[in-house]
This record gives structure tokens, C-alpha cells and sequence, in this order.
């Protein structure tokens, strides 16, 4: 063929090699759409995953607050003479079982105001030695005196020749794993104290109608005889000081009926798809327009080791 002049041949090699090129750039261009559909689709995978997480956490969240709430609203409604120490309910929601149990924070022993006989019977009974249990029971008492009392800055002292890199609060405990920072007492035995005290009681008395075993042993004046009658008699004991009394014979003076504002709250969900959650929080009851203000909450979302409350044997 001619064209001005100029002939032009035809090469069929040079065809069959742009063709050949243009067929690895198509192929190159559906590999990496393809390896962008891949990621795209891991990407969506991820995020859907990510979403029903999220979802299962906001949904736990507002059914825990749903229970939190209805145990509040269930103890304010009574005189607070006849507000209940302890108990449990539940209910159906959003395609789940909510169980609450609830229990006067009066049942444990309280870390800020607790006598040292009751703090040293407490270690006592969950195995340190006599004269370990009363050096830990000193300890604690050490922590939280403030620091204008001499005994206070004694205690200063055993934490520098310790050589500790920090010093005892000189104050109240403001969270029970502060205990952690105590000198001298075992991880292991705070590990057993944390289910049986609290920072948020207010007292030094113990409610003993309600308390675990343990805590009922704790109180000062309990022989092992006078343990094993009043548990064999405590269910049916009512709440009256002279029934009371007479079951606790001498140990009867560091336990109280009151039942006090701060509840320990436990919730339980059980979704139809068979995920668990739990959550277990501290509230202080109030009046008015605030019926009850939290002060320390912990979940444990979808995990096997739920959050229960302290059992009711030795």
C-alpha cells in the first residue's frame, strides 16, 4: 500500500506482540482488581464483625443500665426503714434474660472505718497466721491515718527502709485494690480479701444478716461454736436488734441492721444467641431528681468468667 509516497509493509509479528501486550495488561489489571475485591471484601468482613461487636457492647451496656436502674428505683420506692438489705429479680428484654441481685455494701467490711480486730480476724480467717494477720490489720490502719498523727509518719518510714518508690496514702482508701499497695500483704491473700471488703459501707460495723461467712467470722468476740449457731439460725432471724443480739451473743457489738445507701449490684445477661455478659457496680442511693449515683462499675463482657457474688458457705 501506498500512502504520499511512503510505502507501508505488513508485519504480522509486530501485530501478534502489541496484541500480546495488551493481554498481559488486561491481565494485569483484573489480578489486582481482583486482589482489591479480596481486600475489599476482608475489609467488610472485618468491619461487620467490628459493627455486631459494637453492637452486642451498646446493647449489653443499655440492659445492664436497664437492670441497674429498676434495682434503684425498686429501693427508693420503699421507706428506707423497710428498704430490703439484699435481693433479686429479672426480666426479658431485647432478646435477652437480665438477672440483677443486689446486697447492701453494709455486708462487707470496710476498709476505711473497720476496727483492727475485725481487719486482722478477716486475714485470719482466710489463712494468714495470728501475728501476720494483725501486722497486715496494722498496715491498713497505717495507710489510711492522715498523715498529721506521729503514727502517720512513722508509717512513712517502714515504706522508705522497705525502699518502696512510694509512700502510704495518709488518707481513706479510695479503691479497694489500693490494698494491693499495702507493705508486707501477700497478693494472694488480697486476691481472697477482695470479694469481703468495700471502700463505700461508711462504717465500721458489718451487716451481719447479709455478710458472707467469712465476714460474720471477722467480727470481733465469734468463736467457731458461735459461728456455726448463728448461720444454722440466721435464715430465719428476723430484723430486730434483740433477735439479732441474742444470735451473736458477744460479737454482737460490731453488727448493725442499718442497711445504708451504697448497694452492690450484679447483672447477668443471657442473649438468645447465646453470648454472656455480666457487669457488677456499686450505687449510692439518693432522693430527688438523683435517685442513685454510681460509684464503681466493672464489666466482663463475653467472657466465661462472669462476675458473681461472694458465695454464702465456708
Amino acid at each position: 500500500m501506498s500512502m504520499g509516497g511512503m510505502t507501508r509493509l505488513w508485519d504480522p509479528d509486530r501485530n501478534e506482540r502489541e496484541r500480546g501486550f495488551v493481554l498481559v495488561a488486561v491481565l494485569w489489571i483484573l489480578i489486582s482488581l481482583a486482589g482489591l475485591a479480596g481486600a475489599l471484601s476482608v475489609y467488610l468482613h472485618s468491619t461487620a464483625q467490628r459493627l455486631s461487636l459494637d453492637d452486642v457492647r451498646l446493647r449489653s451496656a443499655a440492659l445492664a443500665s436497664a437492670g441497674l436502674e429498676l434495682a434503684a428505683y425498686q429501693l427508693v420506692a420503699a421507706p428506707k426503714a423497710q428498704r430490703a438489705a439484699a435481693g433479686a429479680f429479672s426480666f426479658r428484654l431485647d432478646h435477652a434474660q437480665v438477672s440483677v441481685t443486689f446486697r447492701s455494701e453494709a455486708a462487707r467490711v470496710d476498709l476505711n472505718h473497720a476496727s483492727k480486730q475485725m481487719l486482722a480476724n478477716l486475714f485470719g480467717v482466710l489463712g494468714a497466721r495470728a501475728d501476720k494477720a494483725a501486722d497486715h490489720a496494722d498496715r491498713i490502719i497505717g495507710w489510711r491515718t492522715p498523715s498529721s498523727e506521729t503514727a502517720a509518719d512513722a508509717e512513712r518510714d517502714l515504706y522508705r527502709v522497705a525502699e518502696m518508690d512510694y509512700i502510704p496514702r495518709s488518707g481513706p482508701f479510695a479503691h479497694v485494690e489500693e490494698l494491693r499497695l499495702v507493705l508486707g500483704l501477700p497478693p494472694e491473700l488480697v486476691d481472697k480479701a477482695m470479694p469481703y471488703v468495700t471502700v463505700f459501707s461508711g462504717r465500721r460495723e458489718i451487716d451481719a444478716l447479709e455478710a458472707a461467712p467469712e465476714v460474720v467470722a471477722a467480727l470481733p468476740g465469734m468463736t467457731q461454736d458461735g459461728l456455726k449457731s448463728f448461720l444454722d439460725q440466721r435464715a430465719g432471724l428476723c430484723r430486730e436488734a434483740r433477735s439479732l443480739a441474742a444470735a451473736l451473743g458477744s460479737a454482737r457489738a460490731d453488727a448493725t441492721l442499718e442497711v445504708g445507701d451504697a448497694v452492690r449490684v450484679w447483672i447477668t445477661l443471657s442473649f438468645d444467641a447465646g453470648r454472656r455478659a455480666a457487669v457488677e457496680a456499686v450505687i449510692l442511693l439518693g432522693d430527688g431528681d438523683e435517685p442513685y449515683r454510681i460509684l464503681a462499675w466493672r464489666d466482663d463482657a463475653g467472657s466465661s468468667a462472669m462476675l458473681r457474688p461472694p458465695g454464702r458457705t465456708l
